[in-house]
């Protein structure tokens, strides 16, 4: 048997055997997905909650503290991140994490926060209809963004870069991308710059990251490329199949989406960033969520407190 059919089966086997364990443990999940991998409970900070918290200015606020509770949007898909088990129907990760601080911190007990998985394609849509307070998952801030959408933060720098299987030896970076099929998420900064920057990229798209990876175990695509944080999760998960290369060839700053226009709230979320990268709560977060992929915990970059919109 030639060694690439050789390999190609053993990748599909891979894919099939983490399909299998999803399967055996949820009754359900998606063909080729790493499993679930999230950090322990009893190594995750606690949040106290802010007591007496008032912030009438803000109607995102006041509509959450009739309701009892905040909802927030996050991604489901995205090792370290935020990441859904489909058994316990849970939610983990380094960006769940800042949403539980910000929820303490204005005071609703983490416990009580209503998690919503909303696709990239459709978090300013979410933001503006209401349907979720805050968004907490992989949120690059951007100018065009901010036309639609307020940002508090940002909490975490990223840089754009590209998962490979462990036997790809042709693609290093961008500029290897040249009619490989490249696959990243509909709507999101990294699908757009391979389009606007590498128009030789044969780019395919999915509302998540973890079909793409679904299609890269399965050599249905050659890379998948998105934020180095997200593609360092995945790659953890298994490491005999999958690898990040080259240097993160952007800057991508992870705020917290609010309603444009609530400048209370975004005001008052950086207050509460600021705070938790004081206290050594924002480090304990990052170190046993994000910080389980082997790269240690950056400086969170500075705070934009950008004037009133």
């Amino acid at each position: 048997m030639p060694h690439s059919h050789s390999t190609r089966l053993r990748r599909a086997l891979v894919a099939l055997a983490l399909a299998a364990l999803a399967l055996a443990l949820a009754g359900c999940g998606r063909a080729g997905s790493p499993p679930v991998k999230g950090p322990k409970g009893s190594e995750l900070p606690q949040y106290p909650v802010a007591k007496n918290f008032r912030l009438p200015d803000s109607p995102t606020w006041t509509q959450a503290k009739r309701r009892g509770h905040l909802v927030i949007g996050v991604k489901e898909d995205q090792p370290y991140l935020g990441e859904k088990d489909p058994a316990s129907g849970l939610y983990t990760g380094f960006d769940i994490e800042i949403a539980k601080m910000m929820s303490a911190a204005l005071g609703f007990p983490p416990s009580t926060i209503q998690f919503k998985t909303i696709a990239s394609a459709n978090r300013e849509t979410a933001l503006q209809n209401g349907q979720i307070d805050l968004y907490v998952g992989t949120y690059t801030i951007n100018a065009k963004r901010k036309k639609l959408v307020g940002f508090a933060g940002p909490y975490y720098m990223a840089g754009q870069s590209l998962l490979v299987r462990t036997d790809e030896n042709d693609i290093k970076g961008p500029q290897d991308l040249a009619g490989k099929r490249v696959c990243s998420a509909a709507g999101s900064t990294p699908y757009q710059r391979i389009q606007a920057e590498y128009p030789k990229a044969v780019l395919v798209a999915y509302d998540t990251y973890s079909v793409c990876v679904d299609n890269l175990l399965t050599y249905q695509v050659d890379a998948v490329t998105t934020d180095d944080a997200i593609l360092l999760g995945y790659a953890a998960k298994v490491p005999d199949e999958l690898k990040v290369v080259g240097k993160p060839f952007s800057e991508e700053p992870y705020g917290i989406g609010v309603p444009r226009g609530d400048n209370a709230l975004r005001l008052a979320l950086d207050d509460a960033l600021a705070a938790n990268e004081k206290n050594g709560n924002w480090k304990k977060a990052y170190d046993a969520t994000l910080g389980l992929s082997g790269v240690p915990a950056p400086e969170p970059p500075p705070i934009d407190r950008y004037p009133a919109t």
